[in-house]
């Protein structure tokens, strides 16, 4: 059995972030409003991105990390864009190296 982190688009444009051992059936119960808390009143619409890990503190570490990134950052992972993710991360102030352009 794998652990999944795991981030879903709401209806107002704003994302949830979580992990779980079934991603499945937790993308579900949010869906139906059964969870409480941030997600039932908001209420899901797609999933955005996912990520199995092996272990529950390898999903939890990837839930924590992502939702302290921006929403730009965020938006990228969504899209899978690594070299945005990675120019985001080195930010404004310090311009990404000529390897990773």
């Amino acid at each position: 059995m794998g652990f999944w982190a795991y981030m879903l688009r709401c209806a107002d444009e704003s994302y949830y972030v979580g992990h779980t051992d079934n991603l499945e059936q937790r993308v579900g119960a949010h869906h139906a409003g059964t969870l409480g808390g941030y997600t039932t009143t908001r209420r899901p619409g797609a999933l955005g991105w996912s990520q199995e890990f092996f272990t529950r503190e390898e999903a939890l570490a990837a839930e924590r990390q992502v939702k302290g990134w921006s929403r730009a950052k965020k938006d990228a992972l969504i899209r899978g864009d690594w070299k945005q993710i990675q120019r985001l991360a080195w930010g404004s102030r310090n311009p990404l190296p000529e390897r990773l352009r």
